[in-house]
């Protein structure tokens, strides 16, 4: 595995800043309930559960809930089926994932938790894992 330049990771945290601002921004113009969004912002965390069957299954459970994928796929159903109801899910979602990524926690590799796309979360003194996951 490569570890991320200086400079790459300033551009995917920058991507996160900007997900996170256009995601709040949205969520407050529908009017929902702010405390609906403190609720389920840290739900894709629960995620993190899946490290109870090892790394490997850990890092996938996790990064399929901290992927855009998930809130994009439900945004989209909402808006297409009429069911705005689960819009502002997805707003949080997304919301969840924009401050991860600003935050430097990134999508996880199979060799531990500390190990994202993003660099090491933690200690930079050790060296990458050397297989992909």
């Amino acid at each position: 595995m490569q570890v991320p330049t200086a400079s790459v990771r300033v551009l995917l945290r920058l991507e996160g800043l900007a997900v996170a601002a256009v995601t709040a921004v949205l969520y407050a113009r529908m009017g929902a309930n702010w405390w609906l969004f403190a609720v389920l912002w840290f739900a894709p965390d629960l995620s993190m559960v899946g490290y109870v069957a090892g790394p490997c299954r850990g890092a996938r459970v996790y990064n399929a809930f901290h992927t855009y994928v998930g809130p994009v796929v439900l945004a989209l159903s909402a808006l297409a089926m009429g069911g705005h109801a689960a819009l502002p899910v997805a707003l949080v979602w997304a919301n969840h994932i924009g401050v991860d990524r600003l935050l430097g926690y990134g999508l996880k590799y199979g060799d531990g938790a500390g190990w994202t796309h993003l660099g090491r979360v933690g200690r930079r003194s050790e060296e990458p894992p050397t297989h992909a996951n």
